[in-house]
């Protein structure tokens, strides 16, 4: 196994380095996202989990570089940086964009005989339940009224023209990847598959959201929770709950 260290620390941010932890959990952000959006999630789990926050390219200090437009293409790049820290238990979070990633990247991951121990999907509806959406087509005054509506990107970052538009950048090549993403068939997962939702997000019902217990031989749950879209942001405690809760179980309930 490839020593970790730092080699790939513009993939994956340690906000909080747990060198003893039992288990790690890479999380994947949502369209437009960002790594530091899990910071207080790699918080809130330490010391007995340390979580691996993946960056993408094109935001943030990786804003120079072209994001990708494809999802396969990017689960490839995660697959690969994080086949390393799977030298220990690994599980993985995704919100809706990342959910998607996540459960590519899991495929990958099982592929070379490293299947992740837990895939936490939010937000996101199964992969084979397809919706024809076309965000990516619209003005980026469209987009930005797209996001605006769903809460998940703060004002304050689109007042500086310069991250606005690294900000559209982003958002535009993540929503060509996700709208454009279609499921390919293939053996389901042994890793069980956690599923949360708000009960109010437009972008998944709870019939789209149960869809996911056909991609998993492990076991399957659903949970749902006040809000829409990025309930994460109320309903934080009782995500972090249920996150240790689903953490636990991966390693036999220690």
């Amino acid at each position: 196994m490839v020593g970790v260290g730092d080699v790939n620390q513009r993939w994956v941010r340690r906000f909080s380095p747990v060198s003893g932890a039992g288990i790690r959990l890479a999380c994947l952000p949502h369209a437009g996202g960002s790594a530091s959006y899990f910071l207080p999630v790699a918080r809130a789990l330490a010391p007995g989990c340390e979580v691996l926050a993946v960056q993408y390219p094109g935001r943030q200090d990786r804003r120079l570089e072209k994001p990708f437009e494809s999802v396969g293409e990017l689960a490839d790049a995660v697959a690969e940086q994080l086949l390393p820290w799977t030298d220990r238990p690994l599980a993985i979070f995704g919100h809706s964009l990342g959910a998607v990633v996540g459960f590519e990247v899991a495929g990958r991951l099982a592929e070379k005989g490293c299947e992740p121990v837990a895939l936490v999907v939010s937000g996101r509806r199964a992969p084979d339940r397809v919706r024809v959406e076309d965000v990516r087509n619209r003005t980026d005054e469209g987009i930005l009224a797209e996001v605006d509506a769903l809460g998940g990107t703060d004002p304050l970052a689109l007042a500086d023209p310069e991250m606005r538009q690294m900000v559209l950048t982003a958002l535009r090549a993540d929503y060509t990847a996700v709208e454009t993403y279609r499921y390919v068939e293939r053996e389901p997962l042994r890793a069980p598959i956690s599923a949360h939702i708000g009960v109010d997000d437009p972008r998944v019902t709870v019939e789209e959201a149960q869809g996911w217990a056909r991609h998993t031989t492990g076991g399957f749950e659903l949970n749902t929770y006040p809000g829409g879209h990025f309930y994460l942001n109320t309903a934080a405690a009782e995500v972090i709950a249920n996150l240790r809760r689903v953490l636990r179980a991966a390693q036999g309930g220690v």
